[in-house]
C-alpha cells in the first residue's frame, strides 16, 4: 500500500459550505444568518462572557482573595499605651498586647488627655502633639 494509492471513502470527506451561492444551496441570500439584527451584519463578534444584557456570571459572584496594595493603618490613642506595662513600646508589643490586629503594617498615635508615662516610642508615627506631651514626661520617640 502506497500514500498515492489510498482512497477515501465518499461519506469520510465532507464539503467545505459554501454561502450565499443562491436558493438551491439553501444557504442563499442570507447565507444562514437570518433577517436583519446585530449578528447577521458583517464584523459582529460575541464578546466573551456577554449574556444578552443580562448581569454577566463574572460580574454576579462575588470578588475572593483581593489584596490590597496598601499597607493596613491603624490609629490608636495615646491612652492605650497606659495599658502596656513595658516602657520600649513598637508594632510587635501593640499586637502582642491585641491593642491592633495582625494585619496592621503602619501605626499612628494620636493625642488623649489621660496619658502619665515615661515610654520609648520605635517605628510609630505620632502627631505633634503626642510628642510634646511623650517627652513632657521623660520618654521618646525613634522613627
Amino acid at each position: 500500500m502506497y500514500l498515492n494509492t489510498i482512497k477515501t471513502f465518499n461519506f469520510s470527506k465532507k464539503n467545505k459550505r459554501r454561502v450565499g451561492r443562491g436558493i438551491g444551496s439553501g444557504l442563499g441570500k442570507t447565507s444562514g444568518k437570518g433577517h436583519k439584527g446585530q449578528k447577521s451584519r458583517s464584523g459582529w463578534k460575541k464578546k466573551i462572557g456577554f449574556e444578552g444584557g443580562q448581569m454577566p456570571l463574572q460580574k454576579r459572584l462575588p470578588k475572593r482573595g483581593f489584596n490590597s496594595s496598601k499597607p493596613l493603618c491603624a490609629e490608636i490613642s495615646l491612652f492605650k499605651l497606659n495599658l502596656i506595662l513595658e516602657e520600649n513600646i513598637n508594632i510587635n508589643i501593640l499586637k502582642k498586647y491585641k491593642i491592633i490586629t495582625k494585619n496592621i503594617k503602619n501605626v499612628r498615635i494620636f493625642y488623649s488627655k489621660n496619658f502619665f508615662k515615661k515610654v520609648k516610642i520605635f517605628g510609630i508615627l505620632v502627631t505633634k502633639k503626642v510628642k510634646l506631651m511623650i517627652e513632657k514626661f521623660g520618654g521618646s520617640i525613634y522613627y
